[in-house]
């Protein structure tokens, strides 16, 4: 793309937000004409102001406009494609809700094909399938934003609710991808926005997901400290109901609580949080996945085991996984699974067992390619594995290894 002459980069983007020359022209207050000579490279764009003008109207970032977007990976599953990752930066950068104070928005998206599409992106994210994830959601995150910027009166509420949850899986996958800053940017919106929902589990969800980033990002104290602050306010009984959803987000808070406070060494804090989480599950009854939390018995000892890892003891993280009973692990999403065995692979790693370390990799990338061959902390696994490999890596490991561009 960055080898195109900018009219041509006018001309692609335009299409891919389909509209017509036309539209495009009006909107941008020039002749059709002008367009058709710009995007022909008959006309020169050299003009700043109009540059700017142009991305605002196709709805992207202008250093990606004027072909400075950063190198693309080419691996067979075009996991992280930075040209979207603009694009979703771009879409975060949109107040909608401001430009409808002044003007209405014109043909916002009805929530019924909003909803679909939101559950959509879930199982998409939750299938690990985060290349597919990260083209979709700029379209969406605009969508998104343009019916909550609309909608009022009864549809107002639902119309945030769906907002606050685009904003959330914006944030999930920016933050599996390393873009920590932007998946903190998606999170804290989401919060904003849940308030507006009258939502509070909807809103203790938005919590772990800016607690996530900001753990991501080194922050894990204040993380853990406002983990611990909502789930108190959320928990069950007393004037809260005891609720299936009401339980999978207070144990999710929990849960992310825990993660947090393994970040900062504190043990102690790491299994007060994970038993009382488990008190929230065995209540619970089961695995269920209540606002798309994956939440129950399973998915405790799944964090029992990462906070280990986090915690620097591979051994008990190990013994942890060897515990896990497998139809209750088989039954839950992919991406829940393949996350946990990235885990497990960092585990065995700490022990020194890179033979198994690279067959925990092998097994989470049958599960889900992206969530092995897309993620930062895996390409470290990989490549200390491949380090500490004596002689040359198993076949399996070293065609992992090169599809995820991972070298010695």
């Amino acid at each position: 793309m960055d080898e195109l002459p900018i009219g041509r980069r006018v001309a692609y983007w335009r299409g891919r937000r389909k509209m017509s020359q036309q539209v495009f022209a009006d909107r941008l207050g020039k002749s059709k004409s002008w367009v058709d000579k710009v995007e022909r490279g008959v006309r020169r764009l050299d003009k700043f102001s109009v540059l700017y003008e142009i991305a605002d109207i196709l709805q992207m970032d202008v250093q990606l406009l004027m072909g400075r977007d950063p190198e693309r990976r080419t691996d067979g599953l075009n996991c992280i494609d930075q040209v979207e990752v603009q694009e979703i930066r771009a879409a975060l950068e949109r107040y909608d809700s401001m430009s409808a104070y002044f003007d209405a928005v014109p043909y916002p998206p009805p929530l019924d094909d909003m909803r679909k599409a939101v559950n959509h992106a879930w199982l998409t994210y939750q299938y690990g399938r985060y290349g597919m994830l990260t083209r979709a959601l700029p379209k969406l995150l605009r969508d998104a934003q343009a019916a909550d910027a609309a909608y009022g009166g009864t549809q107002a509420p639902e119309a945030a609710h769906l907002l606050g949850q685009v904003y959330q899986i914006a944030s999930s996958v920016l933050r599996k991808l390393g873009e920590f800053e932007l998946a903190w940017l998606a999170a804290d919106r989401s919060m904003a926005v849940a308030q507006r929902a009258d939502d509070p589990l909807l809103a203790g969800i938005a919590t772990t997901r800016v607690c996530n980033a900001l753990v991501a990002m080194g922050r894990a104290r204040p993380a853990l400290e406002l983990n611990v602050q909502i789930a108190n306010r959320l928990a069950p009984g007393g004037s809260n109901e005891v609720s299936p959803a009401r339980l999978s987000v207070y144990g999710m808070l929990l849960l992310q609580g825990a993660m947090a406070a393994s970040r900062i060494g504190d043990s102690a804090s790491v299994d007060d949080l994970i038993n009382c989480a488990q008190e929230a599950a065995t209540l619970l009854g089961g695995d269920h996945n209540h606002y798309w939390t994956s939440f129950g018995p399973t998915n405790v000892e799944l964090h029992r085991a990462a906070a280990a890892v986090e915690l620097g003891d591979g051994g008990r993280a190990v013994e942890v996984h060897v515990r896990i009973v497998e139809p209750a692990f088989d039954a839950l999403l992919p991406e829940r699974r393949a996350h946990h065995l990235l885990d497990i692979a960092r585990g065995y790693a700490q022990i020194g067992d890179v033979a198994n370390a690279g067959e925990m990799l092998l097994r989470g990338d049958r599960l889900a390619p992206s969530e092995i061959r897309c993620r930062p902390i895996a390409h470290e696994v990989m490549s200390d594995v491949l380090r500490r490999t004596r002689g040359a890596p198993p076949s399996p490991i070293a065609e992992l290894a090169e599809h995820m561009g991972v070298g010695v």
